[in-house]
């Protein structure tokens, strides 16, 4: 079993937030983080060909030590390992070390790219190519320290679905908190010279998508009966209802590709757009 949680981390402000994000899983779940820095021979979008490769080493070597300082003051006693490799592509690497870890945690953003953009390329591209969940930590608004925050699940009934849905339920009950399972349903397009859906047919259709919700939870309400669970079938685009759902979540999961789109996709447009625009941590599971 694949037992460390790993950390993608470069200094920023974006990976300091997914260092903590990581630390506290790692400390609920009880197993080691894996603090991974890519020290590539580029800085600030201008390539350095000749920078000396012992100088790329010391850099990268000063940023993870800071990282493991941080992460110390966070939680002294938690496992700890770092990894430094030499390479230009950051999500290459991540997706690689993805193969023997349980979860793969990045900030929204990272060093490089565009200030105005709201997700880095490389959490996208992470995403779609890590061999074990992803978790991308936002930077979250404030909100009372009161409110208990659910964890939202997106559910389609597809087969990364499922396995959103399990892994959902096991971080609701490791987060003592409670869930949100999300359906959204659309009417199918008519085509030709039809008659509008009548009353009790859109009736039928939402009574269908409901018993596709509850057939997606069965059996979980079982295994985990700590988790108190929430069922919601909203009519919309599921982008737009996941993300309406989740506002003062502690936690979305989603899987990485749903029923609809193309096939060849490894990332579906839904998990996209709620990677850009939650405003919460973000789990997406391939």
């Amino acid at each position: 079993m694949n037992r460390e949680i790993v950390v993608g981390y470069d200094g920023s402000t974006g990976a300091d937030e997914a260092l903590a994000w990581a630390a506290r899983a790692a400390r609920r779940e009880h197993v080691p983080l894996r603090i991974v820095h890519v020290a590539r021979s580029f800085l600030d979008g201008y390539v350095v060909a000749d920078r000396p490769l012992d100088l790329t080493a010391q850099v990268g070597n000063q940023v993870l030590a800071g990282g493991v300082e941080r992460l110390r003051a966070i939680d002294p006693d938690l496992e700890v390992t770092t990894q430094l490799e030499p390479e230009d592509s950051v999500a290459a690497v991540l997706a690689e070390a993805s193969g023997r870890a349980r979860l793969l945690v990045v900030g929204s953003r990272g060093r490089g790219g565009f200030a105005g953009l709201l997700l880095g390329s490389v959490s996208v591209t992470v995403a779609a190519h890590a061999h074990c969940p992803v978790v991308v930590v936002r930077p979250r608004h404030e909100v009372e320290e009161a409110s208990v925050r659910p964890v939202v699940v997106g559910v389609d009934g597809s087969a990364t679905s499922v396995s959103a849905v399990d892994h959902a339920f096991d971080q609701a009950s490791r987060l003592g908190r409670p869930l949100v399972a999300v359906h959204a349903w659309e009417l199918p397009t008519l085509a030709g010279p039809v008659p509008p859906w009548s009353p009790d047919e859109v009736e039928e259709i939402r009574m269908a998508e409901k018993a596709v919700l509850s057939e997606s939870l069965a059996g979980h309400m079982e295994r985990y009966p700590d988790v108190t669970v929430t069922s919601m079938v909203h009519r919309g685009g599921p982008a737009h209802v996941i993300l309406a759902a989740s506002e003062d979540a502690e936690l979305l999961v989603v899987g990485s590709r749903g029923l609809g789109g193309f096939r060849g996709l490894l990332l579906g447009s839904v998990s996209q757009a709620v990677l850009h625009h939650a405003t919460c941590p973000v789990v997406v599971v391939r």
